[in-house]
C-alpha cells in the first residue's frame, strides 16, 4: 500500500506542479513539502501541524482529505511524549490576602499536575480495539473475509501483518484473501506510543472441503 508521501508527489507531478509551485499554492514551504514526500518525519513539525499540511495539499491537489488523513495516521512515527514532571510555576500577582492567593497557586498547581498525569496516562495506554467482523467461529466458504471494527482515531490497525485504514472517527474495514491453512484471523491496534492491543478471531475455515 502507497504511503501518503507518494501519493501527493504522483498527484503534484501528474499536475506538472514543482514543489516551488505547490509552496506557492498552499504557503507551506518546499522542504516540508519534499520532507512529507519522501516520508523523512525526522524534518517535520509534530503531528498535529503536519495533519494540517496534508489537508491544505490536498485541497490544492483535488484529493481526497480525509483518506489522506488516515493514510498519515499510519505512516506518522510514534514519537515520545516530553513531559516535564516538574513544570516550573512562575509567581504571579500577589493576592490579597496572603492565603487566597496561596490557595490559588495550589489550586493552578493541582489542575497542572493532573493534566499531565492524564496526558501520559492516555498516552502510554494500549488503544481500545473492537472487532465487529468476523465472529469467533465464522463459517468461511469463499477466499476473501471481510474484517471491521473500532479503535482509537489516532492508533492505526494490522490484520495478519496487513495494514487497515483507519478513518477520523476510529472505524476500519479491509477485506482479507485467505487460503485454506489460515484458521484464525489477528487484529492489532497499535498506538502512537508502540503500546498494543490484540484480538484473534478462530474461523472455521471450510475452503479444503471444497476442493
Amino acid at each position: 500500500m502507497r504511503s501518503v508521501g507518494e501519493l501527493v508527489k504522483e498527484a503534484r507531478l501528474k499536475k506538472k506542479l514543482s514543489r516551488e509551485k505547490l509552496e506557492s499554492r498552499t504557503k507551506i514551504k518546499k522542504e516540508f513539502i519534499e520532507a512529507l514526500e519522501e516520508s523523512r518525519w525526522d524534518l517535520l513539525p509534530e503531528y498535529p501541524v503536519v495533519l494540517g499540511f496534508v489537508k491544505n495539499i490536498a485541497d490544492s491537489l483535488d484529493l481526497n482529505g480525509k483518506h489522506l488523513s488516515a493514510l498519515l495516521r499510519r505512516d506518522y512515527p510514534p514519537r515520545n511524549l516530553k513531559v516535564n514532571p516538574n513544570p516550573e510555576i512562575k509567581e504571579g500577582f500577589k493576592w490579597s490576602p496572603k492565603n487566597t492567593f496561596l490557595a490559588g497557586i495550589i489550586f493552578v498547581v493541582l489542575i497542572v499536575l493532573l493534566y499531565l498525569g492524564y496526558s501520559y496516562f492516555k498516552f502510554i495506554a494500549p488503544p481500545y480495539l473492537k472487532v465487529e467482523k468476523p465472529q469467533e467461529g465464522q463459517l468461511v466458504t469463499q477466499g476473501v473475509v471481510k474484517v471491521s471494527g473500532k479503535t482509537d482515531p489516532e492508533a492505526y490497525v494490522i490484520v495478519n501483518n496487513q495494514p487497515a485504514i483507519v478513518d477520523e472517527n476510529g472505524s476500519f474495514e479491509t477485506e482479507l484473501n485467505i487460503n485454506d491453512k489460515i484458521n484464525e484471523i489477528e487484529i492489532k491496534a497499535r498506538s502512537r506510543s508502540g503500546r498494543e492491543t490484540v484480538i484473534h478471531r478462530k474461523i472455521e475455515n471450510l475452503l479444503g472441503e471444497q476442493n
